[in-house]
């Protein structure tokens, strides 16, 4: 018998083929048919009316931590996603000495706005060399597969002690020496290296990471190490405010063999389309490079309980207490509400622009149009700003949030996101899913793609729903070398997801307390997801979870 029969549903099998109406069967762990299938199983779900896609595969997630102590890599498995790729950014916990674990928990507290008190209690520093994290990793089961990366950050400060934190230049015999531990964590399981140039990532004390500015000879000589074992991909982020310099650099590791994945959003400063122009044409002379991008705004969530608020920049809002309860009162008093709307006449004391700042509903809207902005809720109900932004708080028990995109809308559309997602050398990425706990919830970044693009989008074309599911499907796992899933197909690992498409849904960010020692951070929850199935077993029924744990540390590239 198989172990599990999904019935009748309309298959979208990842391959970016038009839908079909069938069946799929099940037995140990694998896919072993699809179509017309007789055979009986032990469990069956009908999925008439539903779609049956491939497990989404998430190549660029924070949960470095998460995964050592949590079974529940929440929210990203509640999106629908069977297998992560973490350890981007250049930032991690392995290798390290016992002298530099505060210094690790600094960096992705401040980079990854993961809170420090919940790092020091739930890491066990189980380990000193990646492979040992490797090990800690597959130890514990879990409702997803995880792949993880080697981090610059990390291996930087291993090798360079608080000279890496000085940002010194590395020795030849220093540099030798990184290679060596990214060849040897790769050899042990790891999918590749990330690094991170960029000063918008800064340890939790301010300064800058100890790879900013790292020589491009460093870089270099840490690809080809890590190409010795024929394996491995090369993940960074760059401000790319010398995009011949940088692109340079890049195309030089790409030529190593490394499969090269450049970050890359739309932003004030410009730029993008001519490092997107860089990436096609060294792909075009058949270079494993690609840009990876974003399914919608990368943006922050301002509220009562967030880690910042839309009054950051007033000085009087930082006489109010914290906590939810006594900001609630403070917004609700007439006097400091004066106080705030008076400081509000000084432009430096205004965060952003009213015009970018929108209400979060129920079902978020992350292309809202300019007429749901809270300058123009003000203007439409005669009101100042600041009372606009003070109600939206106040909503919901003072949980109500703002949304302030920070990427990706700067023409007020998604257009220009669209012909990201849409070009033939980007890959979809940067969801986060673990990170930015007070102030992103990005991690639902695969229900946005289907449910926004596939279904609602209003304000220009949608995209296909074939296109959609292979774009995080079968191009990320192809992205890191991952043939054993995503597409449904015989033989391949039965990762699989049954979605109510016509109530697919994103809910509203909300903070929760579940982190160690008490440690607080905003998750995201999805209704439509009937069923996620990891390795043949279902780990999700309507959004709850089965107690069902086959999720695995994937070593190296399948």
């Amino acid at each position: 018998m198989l172990d599990l029969l999904i019935k009748g549903g309309t298959v979208v099998d990842g391959t970016g083929t038009p839908p079909e109406t069938g069946d799929v069967g099940v037995r140990d762990g694998r896919i072993v048919e699809v179509g017309r299938v007789s055979e009986g199983a032990r469990r069956e779900i009908e999925a008439f009316g539903a779609l049956v896609t491939p497990g989404f595969v998430d190549i660029h997630a924070h949960y470095d931590g998460q995964a050592t102590w949590d079974a529940h890599l929440a929210p990203s498995c509640w999106h629908g996603v069977t297998t992560v790729v973490m350890g981007n950014c250049g930032v991690g916990f392995a290798p390290c000495r016992p002298e530099h674990r505060d210094r690790l928990v600094e960096l992705m507290e401040g980079v990854e706005d993961i809170p420090g008190t919940a790092l020091h209690e739930g890491l066990s520093w189980a380990w000193e060399s990646f492979a040992e994290y490797l090990d800690t990793l597959a130890a514990r089961p879990r409702d997803v597969d995880v792949c993880a990366l080697v981090p610059h950050g990390a291996v930087r400060l291993y090798v360079m002690g608080e000279r890496a934190t000085r940002r010194e230049a590395a020795s030849s015999a220093e540099i030798v020496e990184m290679g060596a531990i990214v060849r040897d964590g790769v050899a042990a399981g790891a999918f590749g290296f990330s690094t991170s140039r960029t000063l918008n990532h800064r340890t939790s004390t301010g300064e800058p990471t100890p790879m900013l500015g790292a020589a491009g000879r460093e870089l270099l000589a840490i690809a080809a190490a890590m190409r010795t074992t024929g394996r491995g991909a090369f993940e960074v982020v760059s401000d790319y405010d010398d995009v011949d310099a940088e692109f340079d650099l890049f195309r030089s590791i790409a030529e190593t063999g490394a499969p090269t994945f450049v970050s890359l959003n739309q932003n004030k400063r410009g730029g993008y389309l001519a490092v997107l122009d860089r990436v096609a044409a060294a792909a075009g002379r058949g270079l494993p490079i690609a840009a990876q991008v974003a399914a919608r705004p990368i943006g922050l969530l301002l509220g009562l309980e967030s880690t910042l608020s839309p009054f950051v920049q007033n000085p009087v809002w930082h006489e109010a207490p914290t906590g939810r309860a006594p900001r609630v009162a403070a917004l609700n008093d007439t006097a400091f509400r004066d106080r705030l709307r008076q400081a509000a006449g000084v432009p430096e004391h205004v965060f952003g622009s009213y015009e970018r700042l929108f209400p979060v509903a129920e079902r978020p809207d992350y292309e809202p149009p300019p007429d749901a902005s809270v300058a123009a809720i003000a203007r439409r109900e005669q009101r100042h700003p600041v009372d606009v932004l003070c109600e939206l708080q106040l909503a919901n028990d003072g949980t109500g949030l703002v949304y302030y995109p920070i990427f990706n809308y700067d023409d007020g559309d998604l257009e220009s996101q669209r012909h990201l997602l849409e070009h033939p050398n980007t890959v979809v990425g940067l969801a986060d899913g673990g990170a930015h706990a007070g102030l992103i919830c990005d991690a639902s970044f695969p229900t946005t793609l289907l449910a926004h693009w596939g279904r609602d989008r209003r304000r220009g074309p949608k995209l296909s729903l074939p296109w959609l599911v292979k774009a995080q499907t079968a191009d990320t796992a192809r992205a890191y070398g991952l043939s054993d899933r995503g597409r449904i197909a015989p033989g391949l690992r039965a990762d699989l997801n049954v979605i109510d498409f016509d109530n697919l849904a994103c809910r509203r960010p909300q903070i929760v307390a579940d982190l160690p020692a008490g440690g607080r951070r905003f998750v995201q929850r999805a209704d439509g997801y009937l069923a996620t199935i990891v390795a043949g077993q279902v780990t999700y029924e309507r959004g709850l979870a089965t107690g069902a744990l086959p999720g695995r540390l994937v070593r190296g590239a399948r």
